[in-house]
């Protein structure tokens, strides 16, 4: 079996190690270019914690301070495992999405105790600031990264669906899904997915993946990296 693994390179690259240790092959084509942002250190002030929802958070974090002591509360296993990485020592994730990061924060952090810096992209998904400040929290947004649009699929991508040695496309948010759909219109013909498995993060991501006909669209159990790759590991 051979996947195409489209998830930003820093990310990709450890995925197909792991992927190859279970037997599949895989080809890497970034639908997205995380650009980390410069300017000064941040004000970390009236802080109680620090909301990430994604790796590439922690990694902009990182960049701009050179604090690890505020708690960090991630939405899932990978954004927490890469904080802990990265030296962090209260490490919490919510194993889900948005609205189950808000749920463990609403367990967790106490409204008075200060403010919540929420690291973010130029792109984001679901409310988390509107979802946090109903339940009477402090929040801030601080944009430290930007997440560049892929213009077209590379040649080894466009080779692989034309040949058949695809078999199958790794799409792990909503927006990288409506990237490869709307590549796949300009650059192939759409019947050339209906041979093609669509491995999705969420039911959200299945359904921008879901404009284009695939032979099968199947979903994680859960939100997580490791329940797509079991997702995998059975097909293979």
């Amino acid at each position: 079996m051979r996947v195409l693994i489209t998830r930003a390179r820093e990310d990709a690259e450890p995925l197909a190690e792991m992927l190859e240790e279970i037997g599949v092959e895989t080809i890497i084509d970034p639908l997205l270019d995380i650009v980390f942002l410069p300017g000064p250190p941040l004000d970390l002030a009236g802080v109680q914690g620090l909301l990430i929802t994604s790796a590439n958070g922690v990694r902009a974090f990182c960049q701009r301070s050179d604090s690890r002591a505020l708690p960090v509360y991630a939405v899932g296993d990978a954004s927490a495992h890469e904080a802990s990485k990265h030296g962090f020592q209260t490490v919490l994730s919510a194993s889900g999405d948005v609205d189950a990061l808000a749920a463990l924060v609403g367990r967790e952090a106490i409204t008075s105790k200060g403010a919540l810096l929420h690291v973010a992209g130029t792109a984001m998904a679901g409310d988390l600031a509107g979802l946090l400040t109903a339940m009477g929290y402090t929040c801030r947004r601080e944009v430290l990264y930007e997440a560049k649009t892929a213009t077209c699929l590379s040649e080894q991508t466009v080779d692989g669906f034309q040949s058949g040695r695809i078999d199958g496309v790794l799409l792990y948010s909503p927006r990288t899904a409506q990237i490869f759909v709307d590549l796949v219109r300009q650059q192939l013909p759409d019947l050339l997915m209906t041979r093609i498995i669509a491995y999705c993060l969420s039911a959200n991501v299945k359904a921008k993946a879901s404009q284009i006909t695939w032979k099968r669209c199947r979903v994680a159990d859960m939100p997580e990296q490791e329940a797509l790759v079991a997702l995998l590991a059975a097909d293979n």
